[in-house]
């Protein structure tokens, strides 16, 4: 099968192109960014998802789409940006998909569509999302819903991480390992508060179980959570014991900490800059609870191979990156410019790109 993933060069399309690629399948790359590991003999095509000209060559012979390509950044992308990746990306992909033959297409959106939406977040709960990310990947199912009502074997799968981390990855779990690591992490509160987790590896192997699944629906929306779910305190503590460290007994009351952060509160507001600590930073991790469910894929016959806790579990295993080569290492954040970008016909591909580290894509995996 060729299988064409628009943000494929980011954190999670790496996996996918890796387990696709093992599978037998031919991956078909298109991103902003160039792969920076080696992707062999498949096809690179270097464009825009917005680009209705590139996005039209890449899945040209294609039996599916796969995408991955999104605004999600929390700093540096307006308003407008996030709409265009996300909402008329889709829209792009979708007509392109129309003139090609395409009938099946997978999509990553969020559960940060669910916003403030009282508990439980199942798949069919109501949908209040607060920001711009949360609220244009909405709209952004929204628009493949109607062409899927448009029959003739049109099908797609809509996959809702919660947040996704694993090796290679720089985001929220890397930051806590960093800090723990360094001596710099404090236990705030009681840590009671659940925080769903996906783990990259599981992810990727759900949205293949569900998608190559010869009796599926025509319109599948499933959210992908790592069960059970851990606790603030227990995320802490399994990185503690990964990296051979005791857990402080010692805690600071909620109040003081989000005290202690207001002069990092105040640069980030003068300056724009997406600084480490804050106070929103220390509510979301300690306070806030942002749990979801995902019985549906558990019923659909899927079981994690990898647990989120204990010896070579999810946390373990990202730990055990870090300390070999993760934290020797400096992320680079790709934001999809205001515009869209065209390449020449030189520039645009196919090509192999070359082999190298591990930077997140500029519209890698939501």
């Amino acid at each position: 099968m060729r299988i064409c993933i628009p943000g494929g060069s980011g954190f999670i399309g790496r996996y996918f192109h890796e387990q696709l690629t093992a599978k037998g399948h031919e991956v078909v790359i298109l991103d902003l960014v160039k792969p920076e590991w080696d992707i062999g003999r498949s096809p690179f095509f270097h464009g825009d998802i917005r680009d209705p000209a590139i996005v039209q060559r890449a899945i040209r012979g294609c039996d599916r789409v796969l995408n991955l390509a999104a605004a999600h950044h929390d700093f540096g992308i307006s308003e407008k940006t996030f709409f265009d990746v996300n909402e008329n990306g889709a829209r792009v992909l979708c007509e392109a998909m129309d003139k090609e033959g395409v009938r099946e297409v997978g999509f990553f959106s969020t559960v940060a569509v669910f916003g403030s939406a009282p508990e439980p977040h199942t798949e069919d709960a109501p949908k209040q999302p607060e920001s711009n990310y949360g609220k244009s990947k909405l709209a952004a199912e929204k628009v493949y819903e109607p062409w899927v009502r448009k029959g003739e074997g049109r099908r797609a799968l809509i996959i809702r991480p919660t947040v996704t981390f694993g090796p290679r990855n720089y985001a929220n779990m890397y930051s806590l390992i960093r800090q723990v690591n360094s001596g710099k992490f404090v236990l705030v509160g009681d840590g009671e508060n659940i925080k769903s987790l996906s783990y990259v590896e599981n992810i990727v192997d759900a949205t293949i179980y569900l998608w190559m699944r010869e009796q599926r629906e025509a319109w599948g929306v499933y959210h992908f959570v790592d069960k059970p779910d851990l606790k603030s305190r227990e995320i802490s503590e399994q990185v503690y014991r990964s990296l051979g460290k005791n857990p402080p007994k010692f805690r600071i009351p909620l109040g003081l900490a989000c005290l202690l952060a207001l002069p990092f509160d105040i640069v980030i507001k003068l300056t724009g800059k997406n600084l480490p600590v804050s106070s929103a930073r220390i509510k979301k991790l300690f306070a806030m609870q942002t749990k979801f469910e995902a019985q549906k894929v558990l019923d659909a016959g899927f079981k994690s191979r990898i647990p989120l806790a204990g010896p070579d579990g999810a946390i373990d295993r990202m730990v055990k990156w870090y300390l070999a080569e993760g934290q020797h290492k400096k992320a680079v954040w790709h934001l999809p410019p205001e515009q869209v970008q065209k390449f020449s016909d030189a520039e645009a591909g196919a090509t192999a790109a070359p082999a190298g580290g591990g930077a997140r894509s500029a519209v890698s995996a939501a």
